[in-house]
């Protein structure tokens, strides 16, 4: 096999990684609780886990004590939310379950990074739109100055190795969507294929893109 890079849920990653290291979280498995020695981490507790590990990482002016996070099992359009409380003048972020679930890492860090404009516009203004001053911020760091609605991911990434069950979702058409060839199984390193979920086509390299993207037109 040529070498490549790892595709996991968080975006791609060396292959050279520790071994032992965690390649992909796959939420297709049963339940939603995974057992960490005498505790349980539940899909809730890595959601703000990872979010607030994320958001420590931003360079954005926001005062952590004064930020609040909360999940929504319920939210089935929006993503994520920032709520202000004028009495305690605190923010909190609430952040869907689903989306969670449904989205690779990179475009979920993306809608933290976006509540966290919210939040940073909350506590130095007392009020939060998507305006200029939003926009300015939310360019800075590389944050949607809107928040996609939760839908279905547009494309899965599934190993071809057939004792392997690795597979990962994308919304984007990011590198490993378009040029599958330069990128490997986030789990056992074996050459994955890319679903069109519209459509059912598939693909395992760049040439192989275009061809359906072409092929499919104005159903693409």
């Amino acid at each position: 096999m040529s070498p490549g890079i790892a595709v996991t849920d968080d975006g791609p990653i060396s292959s050279n990684a520790h071994q032992g290291e965690p390649l992909a979280r796959n939420d297709d498995s049963p339940g939603d609780t995974q057992p960490v020695g005498d505790e349980t981490l539940t899909i809730d507790d890595e959601l703000i886990s990872r979010a607030r590990i994320h958001a420590r990482q931003v360079e954005i002016d926001v005062e952590w004590e004064r930020l609040e996070w909360a999940v929504s099992s319920r939210a089935k359009r929006r993503a994520g939310a920032c709520r202000w409380n004028r009495e305690r003048e605190v923010a909190t972020i609430v952040l869907s379950r689903r989306a969670y679930r449904a989205y690779d890492w990179e475009t979920f860090a993306e809608v933290v990074r976006h509540e966290l404009v919210h939040a940073w516009e909350f506590q130095h203004f007392g009020e939060s739109g998507h305006g200029e001053r939003f926009r300015r911020m939310a360019s800075r760091l590389e944050a949607p100055r809107h928040c996609p609605s939760f839908t279905e991911p547009r494309y899965r990434l599934r190993c071809q190795n057939q004792g392997c069950e690795w597979e990962a979702s994308r919304h984007r058409a990011s590198k490993p969507v378009t040029t599958p060839e330069r990128y490997r199984c986030g789990s056992c390193g074996a050459d994955y294929e890319v679903e069109h979920t519209d459509s059912g086509r598939t693909w395992s390299c760049s040439s192989g893109y275009g061809g359906v993207k072409a092929a499919l037109g104005d159903r693409w």
